[in-house]
């Protein structure tokens, strides 16, 4: 009795473990995706990179304001020397004592401090775009990696069902064997055939492991954390596409034109900047201070007041020649201007290119998704038919692997040209600005 309720008490118990155990999440593309750009570190850097841009704006528009600098000092002299405080000359020792406030204020500085306050607001908007472009390339690369895991994991589905055939097969080639219709060769190579089928399983999934790695890297996951994609409806995309549409809509949505655009306007106002050291600068500066001296015979707090002095004034500085250093500055702005036009051809190029080679690769996979059908559906019906005469004894061990590796072939074609039907027709969604979604 007693060790019918200590069975019952376990039982119970594991099925509570079992339970509270939490189930394994099953991540889909969009949890990838939003996960991604909330924890990739690669978009951290950048998300720091703008944070730091608007670090220097905050400091580029404070330069506008005045200084301000407290001031003490206590001194001792002997012998013969000027009294800081009253001027005169004497010999003596001399203990003093000096108190201010100092402020200083760039009143016109060629506009440069404007040009740069406008300069480094447009710094912003440019690590700003490039944070988007560092989250689009992290989304692209999610779908691609997502994509070919997907393509993987049916792969296996395939390898295991054709490993399950090769193996009914070396037991139906054993028994004819034994029975002496067949040769050992036609035994052997079945057998072969198994072990192929194996071998292809296990690539299948440690390549599909592979690719839930780089999943998880781009997720940010640790190592030791669980991960498993889901089955995702992953229906064929079939639609007319108009490539210049589409180009012209990349142009207006994707940030690096925007950055590109931005960072020609960076270098303008650094050649606006670069043109004011021509210009004079004009500066306000004013103090307040007190001082006591030991050689007066008035007390500390009267000596102060006595002492209290106010100053202002304002300076110009006129630049007539500082080593052709603005020349320099000026001819290398304008240089770095021509650099960033070049350089924004170059990404319109890049952009061009990525649009087109969507769209041709997303009209070969439309066709190729047709051809692979039919390629599968003749493949699978000569494969069931081989098996049959197999059965029947009508067909040798050799045709049969044959029949099983061109049916294998068609099933893996069609994989292919399905995913690659799915990846350009949602990269071309994507330049459009529309959502991915499968």
């Amino acid at each position: 009795m007693k060790v019918y309720i200590l069975v019952i008490s376990l039982f119970f118990l594991e099925f509570s473990f079992a339970q509270e155990k939490p189930s394994e999440k099953v991540w889909s593309l969009q949890d990838c995706i939003t996960y991604a750009l909330e924890n990739n570190i690669t978009i951290k850097e950048a998300s720091l990179n703008t944070s730091i841009a608007e670090v220097d704006y905050s400091k580029a528009k404070s330069s506008r304001l005045p200084n301000l600098f407290g001031s003490a000092s206590q001194n001792f002299s002997n012998g013969n020397a000027i009294d800081p405080i009253t001027s005169s000359y004497v010999t003596d020792q001399i203990y003093n004592t000096n108190l201010g406030i100092n402020s200083s204020m760039t009143l016109f500085q060629g506009n440069q401090i404007n040009n740069r306050i406008k300069q480094n607001k447009l710094v912003v908007e440019q690590n700003t775009f490039l944070e988007e472009e560092a989250k689009n390339n992290i989304v692209i690369s999610i779908l691609q990696t997502y994509l070919q895991a997907l393509y993987n994991k049916e792969g296996i589905v395939i390898a295991e069902n054709n490993l399950a055939a090769s193996e009914k097969e070396v037991l139906r080639a054993k028994s004819r064997f034994d029975a002496g219709s067949i040769a050992l060769n036609d035994y052997t190579e079945a057998q072969s055939q198994s072990a192929t089928n194996k071998y292809n399983l296990i690539t299948s999934k440690n390549t599909y492991q592979q690719y839930l790695i780089t999943l998880k890297q781009l997720l940010e996951l640790r190592p030791t954390e669980d991960f498993e994609i889901s089955d995702q409806s992953n229906s064929l995309m079939s639609a007319g596409f108009d490539k210049m549409d589409i180009y012209n809509k990349a142009l207006n949505y994707l940030p690096e034109i925007s950055s590109s655009n931005t960072n020609i306007a960076v270098n303008k106002k650094e050649l606006d900047i670069a043109k004011g050291g021509y210009l004079p600068t004009l500066s306000l500066a004013s103090s307040i201070g007190s001082g006591y001296t030991s050689i007066n015979d008035s007390n500390f707090t009267d000596q102060l007041n006595l002492n209290f002095n106010q100053k202002i004034g304002l300076s110009l500085s006129v630049p007539i020649f500082n080593r052709n250093q603005t020349k320099a500055a000026v001819q290398t702005a304008s240089s770095n201007i021509e650099k960033a036009e070049i350089q924004k051809q170059t990404v319109v190029k890049e952009v061009y290119k990525k649009v087109e080679t969507a769209y041709q690769n997303a009209i070969s996979a439309q066709e190729q998704v047709v051809a692979a059908t039919a390629s599968k559906e003749a493949a699978t019906q000569s494969y069931k038919l081989a098996q049959k005469k197999y059965e029947l004894g009508a067909l040798s061990t050799t045709d049969l692997v044959i029949s099983q590796n061109t049916f294998t072939n068609a099933e893996q074609n069609y994989l292919q040209a399905k995913y690659l039907n799915i990846l350009y027709y949602q990269l071309l969604q994507f330049y459009q600005g529309n959502d991915i979604k499968l």
